[in-house]
């Protein structure tokens, strides 16, 4: 089809794709979307039709020349767009303005104040901006619309005002509503994967919306009990209880039957089961979408191409393996939210590791679980540990009728003790049990709760066995530097190759961490010390210790030992004392620690749901309303501040240049993950994510960064 106005651009540099080019790939996005969602094809047709023919006004294409001054007025090209309204049904009218008035801005209350309705309140007279120069570019707007399928026919200013009138008074109705609008979640779903994949995109929609082939997940083995049971129950969701070995994984999967959303807590644990379900099913799924979703995660894919990189935040995976924060931003409403509601509505979502949050997480957890269920999903929660109140809490949730219950018995549990438990008085007590384990070429793993314990302790490890292949890992990385460690930790590479490191070598090593390694790194050492975790986290670190599972390791203990909890609840954290205190207590000395006792150790330390009452704050509430006002979303600040989240990221002195020329992509691999509190008195950058600046030697590639030398040499940077 022929381009009539190829001057006539929707992006500007590097792309400089003509606007008749962009909304093409829109059109032929939103009816695949449409037919794979049960849209109207023909009504979702048109509003891609329609959402950014107001980027013809020559204020737009003005805006889009290189060094193009601040602009002297807010414009708004899908306000522009509205002008248009007449030429279609006007039967048609409500779903479309849906889709166009509010596909990038809420229409009131926006953050930066540039929605319809601020607009009306703020600016002098809207529309006269908008249609400065009509004469000018109507009729360019007219000839794509016409190539595109409309009947070309003239559209007055008078007809502009007038379709604008009737714009603002649908918006101003709709903002009294509560709800959210699908057909805007379509609208910005096909926007954003024509803009990423522009002149790719017809290929890449013939991937999209297509269950996976799972039959993979049917292996069975007896090292497996859960890979022998019957996983076809006709009750929609699914709870499994089950250690670390028994193939709850497996199992979980075979419980799906559509696309699948596959959740877990920490980014190390995403990007290992995006590697391993993207190798277990590339025979059987040759042409799977399998995506990975988290903060850095176009950047743990970057052997990937660069359309699998872009696909990573669109709809339409088969598999989407992310966080729960993710999901979240549905119950919040944060921007994008009612894309994520016509993605996930209907598929199978799991939530796995479900026993690693607390406080506020978990109450949002339990949020989520109840919108999946409200938007007709399968719900498949898997846990090694919960507490019996919150198992009573999903169960209610989801009803019990609906619930396929999965357990193991005593005697399958039995066949998982592995542990033997040893209490020690402090770190001090370690040193003598590390020089008896380095004889025996065991690898070691050592566990503090806090970066800077971590790190001390890796001082002292690296004085006392310099011989000996050590390293550290935690948060306070470079994302570069920190991939590279998770890869030689686990000791292979992404095709599953060994690296003779670590995990997979055959010598003896010492490796310090905190948290990071709590969750689905599959890694197996033989010995362990660990500072006192609440007790569900502590059962998640001894599952790093003797994982290996074959008929020759049942029956084998491997020790664990574990440093009593500090005296204060400061140096608690980011623990609360009585949590640890009452963990420590439960636990047995000298003793292996049974499988088939973890449920009442659980319930012992947990006698209560620490559950933080987050409905204020969802727009999801518990009778399935929604509170949103519609054509709105909220700021993804109301997420952070529940989660407490004042995360913030920093740079080094030396990489400054290098960060202000850098593409995204090379940005963040610079970054390293700090909290706002410990940076907020260092220079700050306005380029990218506006890192905080740091001295250089208080960084090391095997050491991290060092915030208590970083605070020492503040006053050497504040030249900058």
């Amino acid at each position: 089809m022929e381009d009539p106005c190829p001057h006539i651009k929707a992006k500007g540099a590097p792309e400089e794709t003509s606007l008749f080019t962009h909304t093409w790939l829109v059109y032929s996005a939103i009816r695949k979307f449409a037919e794979c969602l049960d849209f109207s094809i023909e009504t979702a047709g048109l509003g891609a039709v329609l959402h950014d023919i107001g980027k013809a006004s020559t204020i737009f294409q003005n805006n889009l020349k290189p060094g193009r001054r601040k602009k002297a007025i807010t414009f708004r090209h899908e306000i522009a767009s509205c002008f248009f309204i007449s030429l279609f049904k006007e039967a048609l009218h409500p779903p479309i303005i849906e889709m166009v008035i509010a596909h990038h801005k809420s229409i009131k209350d926006d953050h930066g104040e540039k929605g319809l309705l601020d607009l009306e309140e703020y600016v002098k007279n809207p529309f006269k901006d908008h249609a400065k120069n009509w004469k000018d570019w109507y009729q360019d707007a007219v000839r794509i619309l016409s190539a595109v399928g409309i009947p070309a026919q003239e559209v007055t200013i008078d007809d502009a005002c007038n379709n604008y009138q009737k714009v603002v008074a649908f918006c101003r109705e709709a903002s009294k509503k509560r709800g959210y609008s699908p057909w805007r979640g379509l609208l910005m779903a096909a926007d954003h994967f024509a803009s990423a994949l522009i002149l790719n995109t017809p290929v890449r929609l013939d991937k999209t919306f297509i269950p996976p082939n799972l039959n993979y997940f049917n292996r069975t083995s007896d090292l497996y009990p859960l890979s022998l049971k019957k996983a076809d129950s006709k009750k929609r969701h699914t709870i499994v209880v089950a250690c670390t070995g028994a193939g709850k994984t497996d199992y979980l999967f075979r419980r799906c039957k559509n696309r699948v959303f596959y959740t877990l807590p920490f980014q190390a644990s995403i990007n290992a089961m995006y590697n391993r379900v993207k190798s277990d099913l590339k025979s059987s799924n040759p042409d799977l979408d399998i995506r990975l979703l988290h903060a850095a995660s176009r950047f743990s894919v970057l052997d990937e191409s660069k359309d699998e990189i872009l696909l990573q935040k669109l709809v339409g995976a088969g598999i989407k393996i992310l966080t729960p924060y993710q999901v979240a931003s549905i119950i919040f409403a944060i921007k994008g939210f009612e894309s994520l509601i016509i993605d996930i509505r209907g598929c199978d979502v799991i939530l796995d590791e479900i026993h690693t949050y607390n406080g506020v997480s978990k109450s949002m957890v339990l949020k989520i679980v109840e919108v999946l269920n409200h938007l007709n999903c399968r719900v498949h929660i898997g846990t090694a540990t919960m507490p019996s109140v919150l198992y009573d809490k999903l169960i209610d949730t989801l009803g019990k009728e609906n619930v396929s219950e999965v357990c193991l018995e005593k005697e399958e549990l039995d066949q998982f003790d592995r542990h033997r438990l040893h209490k020690l008085e402090s770190w001090e007590d370690a040193h003598s049990i590390l020089n008896q384990e380095l004889k025996k070429h065991s690898k070691i793993l050592l566990i503090c709760n806090r970066i800077d314990s971590a790190q001390a302790i890796y001082d002292q490890v690296k004085e006392r066995y310099p011989e000996i292949p050590s390293m550290a890992i935690h948060s306070r990385f470079k994302r570069k530097d920190r991939l590279e460690k998770e890869m030689d930790l686990r000791g292979v590479d992404d095709q599953g190759n060994s690296l003779n490191k670590y995990n997979t070598g055959s010598g003896p090593c010492i490796v310090l961490s905190t948290q990071v390694v709590e969750v689905s790194l599959d890694i197996s050492f033989d010995v362990m010390v660990t500072e006192t975790a609440p007790i569900d986290a502590l059962i998640q670190r001894f599952g790093r210790i003797n994982r290996k599972r074959t008929l020759e390791t049942i029956g084998k203990y491997k020790p664990v030992y574990i440093i009593p909890p500090p005296d204060t609840s400061q140096e608690a954290k980011p623990y609360d004392l009585e949590v640890l205190n009452r963990t420590f207590e439960i636990l047995p000395n000298d003793q292996v620690l049974h499988e088939s006792e973890y449920q009442e150790k659980i319930d012992h330390v947990y006698p209560e749901l620490d559950i933080t009452d987050i409905e204020n704050h969802s727009a999801f509430k518990k009778d399935g309303t929604w509170n949103q006002p519609m054509l709105t979303h909220n700021h993804r600040s109301i997420l952070f501040d529940l989660l407490e989240i004042d995360n913030a990221a920093a740079i080094l002195s030396s990489d400054e240049t290098d960060y202000k020329e850098a593409s995204p992509e090379e940005q963040m691999m610079m970054e390293i993950p700090v909290r706002l509190y410990s940076v907020k008195d260092f220079s700050q950058l306005k380029e990218g994510k506006k890192p905080f600046i740091l001295p250089d030697d208080a960084y090391t590639e095997d050491k991290g960064l060092d915030m208590a030398k970083a605070q020492e040499r503040i006053q050497d940077l504040y030249f900058i």
